[in-house]
């Protein structure tokens, strides 16, 4: 995509270094304001994509890159800021707004406009990605000063931790003096480091603007934040949370704006600081997908799940599950209902999905009773591979990628080993593991190439860890969900995608009338499955226990939850005592 150079001048004379991509005809231009010490390079892998539907822009700051470099730190306010994108605007789209996105102090220098007059009717919208309005922070710290409650405090220190460099700009010899030294070599080095921003990718001047920037910083921080105004805007604001920003924490960025923006909507991303250089496609599908939105195209799920809906600001913090997207599968009965069920009571939009659609459509209806945003279901086949690949893609389409899978459904199988055919084998394994490997592997990765993180729950058993001469097959399949969750955890933690097994013991579903018995007649079958339900029955273990431990596990992110008195004393017995799990293992606990 062919990058053009030009320039605009400011109302104060500096000359302003402006890039453009794709055409001015386009019907929706994209201003595109970069941080500090970047220069508008930072944006050039996001440009190229969002170019090829949309006119994009991205100009070098006063003090930045190709741009003039005033002296005097007054010139480096956020009045003459906002006057300097005014003159960008005038020039690359004087007949009408722009959607607006900035990075970093592109993002707090951006707000100055968003949440003032000057330039109001001249932006249709704003993507803020690390870097709040400073006197929405001003204002901020003050409420949590004035109701200090033992969270507020917290975050006050431990954003305090995180701009702890603040105060070091502000010195007089000591910044300049080593960006313009040791910094050189060790600014790139530290960045690919610790964010895996791709050498190469800081601009042949930044010596000079990390220097010139540092006016940003004792121009604007003192004044702005001691003094904090009132700044409310009806211009719709999209902010994007990194979750691993070193500088910015999500929860003062996330919640500073709520009482101020009228039309707000917060998504998280699992990314640190310098997200438009390591994530740069998840941050132009949002642009895009926001752009298009306010433009009046309908919001896309993941987006409408992410708008902050008014008289309920608080709901990340009071319902942690409020607003997310979670998919059961064996959803129509027993623990996938009840799990189903008690998301939707927390705020969740919920997909039930079983083999039986009737039981499904009726899980999704009683959802929706307990004021589910949105609900659905389907009818899946979890140990078809085919079926469950069409099911994904369905949720994708109709709802958006999920927060939370919670791999549900399972079948039970009792009896001796000698007596398991293959064809035994093949059906325990291939829903109560294969089917929780299908949901783990489409979902995962739906939840990986997204970025957000998530959260996949994959119900196991106490028999995961209690050896039993006739349950050879359920156990192993249990078994092996159980492993299979721990090496998930691990492979996935770097994405922030959480993996929780959770293992019931004895709990009352209709499990037990279902179970099938080999190497047994008809009429014993039957007689089993009679006496293992009325032993159930007595024990009396409801499956919203279960379905507890699952928000539990996900609210907490437990890598391993058990759910009963016997799964807890099993799990203990399996590490301090296997020799007597074996001794019982050798009886037959079958029901007579």
């Amino acid at each position: 995509m062919k990058e053009l150079q030009s320039y605009v001048t400011a109302p104060d004379g500096v000359r302003l270094a402006v890039f453009e991509w794709g055409e001015r005809s386009a019907a929706t231009t994209v201003v595109l304001v970069h941080g500090y010490p970047d220069t508008h390079a930072v944006w050039r892998p996001i440009a190229e994509q969002l170019a090829e539907r949309h006119h994009v822009v991205a100009y070098d700051v006063r003090g930045a890159g190709h741009s003039d470099a005033p002296r005097r730190v007054r010139s480096y306010t956020l009045a003459t800021l906002e006057a300097d994108l005014g003159a960008v605007l005038a020039e690359v789209s004087p007949d009408k707004p722009v959607h607006l996105v900035g990075h970093d102090w592109g993002s707090i220098q951006s707000w100055e406009s968003v949440t003032g007059t000057a330039l109001a009717d001249r932006i249709a919208s704003f993507t803020s990605v690390s870097g709040p309005c400073l006197d929405h922070v001003g204002q901020w710290f003050r409420s949590r000063l004035r109701r200090p409650s033992p969270r507020a405090l917290g975050q006050l220190a431990w954003q305090g931790v995180h701009s702890w460099y603040i105060g070091y700009f502000h010195l007089p010899l000591l910044p300049p003096l080593l960006w313009r030294t040791a910094m050189v070599k060790a600014w790139p080095a530290l960045l690919h480091a610790i964010e895996g921003v791709p050498h190469g990718s800081g601009a042949p001047t930044f010596p000079t603007d990390a220097v010139r920037g540092l006016a940003l910083y004792r121009a604007n921080m003192i004044p702005r934040l001691t003094r904090p105004r009132k700044r409310p805007t009806e211009i719709p604001v999209q902010v994007v949370l990194p979750q691993k920003d070193l500088y910015v924490t999500p929860a003062m960025a996330g919640q500073a704006p709520q009482p101020f923006v009228g039309r707000l909507w917060r998504r998280p991303l699992r990314a640190g600081h310098w997200a438009p250089l390591t994530h740069e496609t998840v941050l132009a599908g949002w642009i895009d997908e926001f752009v298009d939105h306010i433009e009046g195209a309908p919001a896309a799920p993941a987006l409408d799940r992410a708008q902050v809906r008014r008289g309920n600001d608080d709901g990340a913090e009071s319902s942690p599950h409020a607003g997310r997207l979670v998919v059961v599968t064996g959803a129509g009965s027993g623990i996938g209902r009840a799990t189903a069920l008690a998301f939707a009571d927390a705020g969740a939009s919920v997909v039930a999905a079983d083999l039986n659609a009737a039981s499904a459509a009726r899980t999704a209806q009683l959802a929706s009773l307990l004021g589910s945003p949105r609900t659905g279901w389907h009818a899946v086949d979890v140990s078809d591979p085919a079926a469950m690949e069409e099911f994904a893609k369905a949720v994708h389409a109709e709802h958006g990628v999920p927060d939370v899978v919670v791999n549900n459904a399972g079948i039970g199988l009792g009896g001796a080993f000698l007596d398991t055919t293959t064809s035994d084998w093949d059906a325990v394994l291939g829903v109560n593991l294969m089917g929780v490997v299908h949901g783990c592997r489409l979902f995962g990765a739906m939840m990986k190439e997204r970025g957000e993180g998530g959260h996949l729950v994959n119900i196991a058993s106490a028999a995961a860890y209690l050896p039993s001469r006739t349950l050879s097959a359920y156990a192993t399949s249990k078994a092996a969900v159980l492993m299979l969750t721990e090496c998930l955890r691990a492979e996935l933690a770097d994405q922030g995608i959480g993996v929780s097994a959770v293992c019931p013991g004895f709990v009352n579903t209709a499990i037990a009338k279902a179970t099938r018995y080999v190497g047994v007649s008809a009429s014993e079958q039957e007689q089993l499955r009679g006496k293992a339900d009325r032993l159930y029955r007595l024990r009396n273990l409801p499956p919203e226990r279960v379905a507890e431990a699952v928000l539990r596990a996900v609210r907490e992110n437990r890598p391993v939850v058990l759910v009963a008195a016997e799964a807890r004393i099993g799990r203990a017995l399996s590490r301090l005592s296997p020799g007597t799990l074996r001794f019982v293992a050798r009886r037959d606990l079958t029901p007579r």
